[in-house]
């Protein structure tokens, strides 16, 4: 039996995405070759590790302990290479991070492109998830930095403020709920709605706050980008949920009217997480202190 880092790292995305094609596609490898490695690795072991269906792909028992083994192996390799990184003074090197929606869309560009122009030598393995998500894998040594939303659990994790936003509805300007001055989720689920793309993390979060009100998310088409999305809704294609600085950013060219959304959890204080800063390497522990100095400019020069 014998498999490479490549098969273990592909493995654990196929698992953690619960789809073969989303897991490739995180592994950055053709359906045709992540599909191939899978079966190697299953006539290698003798036994199935997937279970396959119409709706994605199940961890069999084989499957369970491997995804743990791998990930443990998987860490310990990255570790390696952050160990190693510290003889060259402990500058080079790549960071982990795992982001929300709202971060990885509207902050993180800006701040990202700033600390990689400075340090040429770093690299960023970024990938967007759910908050909680976020905190299980940083816990876990999967994820050396998360950024999530506040109200999620963080446990024993260190935590720093990084920004703070909120969700609100945009909608075509001729729309007859522009002139309101808010509207609760409840009331946009009577419209038809432009999202993101159903695998995103801030989709998945709309769903199960739609499930829980049991009601269904009557999503009319699904775009990449919220600068996407408020174009569809200018185009008068339906209502959109979006960060208020993409709302406002996209107003100054768009025709799409504002309104906030009447929920507590529209409210977005982002955080950054990780097990522990002083156990990070010297330029992820940087990456951190750029993260956290953009929070504290914005807090003495507010928008």
């Amino acid at each position: 039996m014998y498999f490479d880092l490549t098969d273990l790292s592909l493995f654990r995305h196929v698992a953690e995405a619960g789809s073969i094609t989303r897991g490739a596609e995180r592994a950055h490898l053709a359906l045709a070759a992540a599909s191939t490695r899978i079966r190697n690795m299953e006539d290698s072991l003798g036994a199935a590790l997937l279970v396959r269906g119409r709706q994605g792909v199940q961890l069999t028992p084989a499957g369970r302990t491997l995804l743990q083994h791998a990930r443990t192996i998987l860490d310990a390799a990255a570790r390696l290479r952050d160990d190693l990184a510290a003889y060259a003074g402990g500058h080079a090197g790549q960071v982990r991070l795992l982001s929300n929606t709202n971060a990885l869309t509207e902050f993180l560009p800006e701040a990202l492109s700033a600390f990689l122009a400075a340090r040429p030598q770093v690299s960023v393995d970024l990938e967007e998830r759910l908050s909680d998500e976020i905190v299980g894998l940083v816990a876990e040594g999967v994820a050396d930095v998360g950024i999530v939303a506040a109200t999620v659990d963080t446990g024993r994790l260190e935590t720093f403020p990084f920004r703070r936003d909120r969700f609100v509805v945009v909608l075509p300007n001729a729309h007859p709920l522009a002139q309101c001055r808010s509207k609760s989720f409840a009331e946009v689920l009577d419209h038809d709605i432009v999202g993101l793309d159903r695998a995103s993390a801030l989709q998945r979060f709309l769903a199960d706050k739609a499930s829980r009100l049991g009601r269904p998310l009557k999503l009319r088409v699904q775009l990449r980008s919220f600068d996407a999305v408020c174009r569809m809704v200018e185009c008068g294609v339906g209502l959109g949920i979006v960060p208020e600085t993409t709302a406002r950013r996209a107003a100054h060219t768009m025709g799409i009217a504002i309104i906030d959304l009447d929920e507590p959890w529209a409210e977005r204080e982002l955080t950054i997480c990780v097990r522990s800063l002083a156990e990070l390497p010297p330029f992820a522990q940087e990456l951190v202190e750029s993260l956290r100095q953009g929070h504290n400019a914005t807090m003495m020069h507010p928008a």
